[in-house]
């Protein structure tokens, strides 16, 4: 897309683009291995992230043998605190993943098919010069093939800090975030990340069962697994309960509080609120099939290439290659001032979930990928 750096920087704050999802090959092989050789491996490389420059870092693994955790840096800059042992923060793209699952859960109910055009639910909706939803299905919106721009709040919205101090409130509708995005250049390439695409999806499941994305989301996977510190808040925003404070600098470097935030414009992407220990439940009760039946879980992940991430792409996860061999499923997310990865085995026994704040440097990505192959990779040794 052709986009300014500037906007291609708000992308990323706003929707959590998998730009992160990088190849474990690409990850430095000393990443995780900083700090003391007497400290724990899950602390190493928690420091490992925290040295990159943000605030502060969590993690937890879980493996047939339990689980461990690891925390570094502070809750909320200019004071000590501790980063809260379970806090919960802004996922951001890895609601992607929760949707894909109402949306298959959907399929196996007979009520949708992934072969179903975006005209047959939204009639009317997408259409613009070179796009067409009668002939774009639910699989392509869920794989990231459909061809659809992808959707940038007006005025440059949350992408600089006076965007965001005016617009942190304001509420957007589904319908006015897919008119923004068919006013974008179309994708340069056939598979290209698409937050429109997730947009549009939750607007196809209100379509099917005639309750919203957020009630369908809950209903089906936050109550069902306990997810107890598990919201999908609509347009409240506040993150209620133990959390640490987000914070970005939107380019320069003074760090801004940002955690206050109308996730509207993230409906169905990225506007999850979780914690470690919650997303490491969902994700294991994903693989080990408890969510989707064998069906709609092999469609899940069934990939394809998405070449600009040096990774291939299913319908909500992607698969990464581990150092170790084989893969692992997983999703990146970052909403303004949260930047998350999580991960987990085909078979849902080993899951690994870390989350920073701040905007670190770009060293960050590459030492949350190295925590989450280490740990999976100790999961399968």
């Amino acid at each position: 897309m052709h986009v300014t750096r500037r906007r291609r920087r708000g992308l990323l704050a706003l929707a959590g683009l998998s730009a992160l999802l990088v190849t474990a090959s690409a990850v430095p092989a000393t990443a995780a291995t900083a700090q003391p050789r007497d400290a724990d491996p899950l602390q190493r490389a928690v420091d490992a992230v925290h040295d990159t420059g943000v605030v502060g870092v969590a993690a937890e693994v879980t493996s047939p043998d339990g689980s461990d955790s690891a925390r570094a840096g502070t809750a909320a800059l200019g004071t000590d605190r501790r980063m809260p042992p379970d806090g919960r923060f802004r996922i951001g793209s890895a609601t992607k993943t929760f949707t894909a699952t109402v949306v298959l859960q959907l399929v196996a109910e007979g009520r949708l098919s992934l072969d179903d055009t975006v005209e047959r639910w939204l009639p009317g909706l997408v259409r613009a010069d070179g796009v067409d939803g009668r002939e774009i299905t639910v699989r392509q919106l869920l794989q990231h093939t459909s061809g659809i721009p992808d959707v940038l709040p007006e005025a440059d919205a949350l992408l600089t800090a006076d965007g965001y101090r005016s617009d942190r409130f304001r509420t957007f509708t589904p319908e006015e975030l897919v008119g923004l995005a068919l006013r974008q250049p179309l994708p340069e390439t056939e598979w290209s990340y698409s937050n429109t695409n997730y947009i549009l999806a939750a607007m196809i499941v209100h379509e099917v069962t005639g309750r919203s994305w957020e009630r369908e989301v809950t209903d089906r996977i936050i109550r069902p697994l306990g997810l107890a510190d598990t919201s999908a808040p609509g347009s409240f925003p506040f993150i209620l309960g133990p959390h640490a404070r987000a914070y970005t600098g939107f380019g320069t470097d003074a760090a801004i509080d940002v955690t206050l935030l109308n996730p509207s414009m993230a409906v169905g992407s990225g506007s999850i609120i979780s914690t470690t220990h919650d997303l490491n439940r969902f994700f294991a009760a994903l693989f080990d099939g408890r969510l989707l039946e064998p069906a709609e879980l092999a469609e899940m992940t069934a990939t394809v290439p998405a070449p600009d991430l040096g990774v291939d792409y299913g319908l909500g996860v992607a698969e990464i290659p581990l150092s170790c061999g084989g893969s692992y499923y997983g999703h990146v997310g970052e909403l303004l001032g949260y930047r998350a990865l999580a991960g987990a085995t085909p078979d849902g026994s080993g899951t690994a979930v870390v989350y920073a704040t701040g905007d670190g440097d770009r060293g960050t990505q590459a030492a949350m990928m190295a925590l989450v192959d280490q740990e999976l990779c100790a999961t399968g040794s």
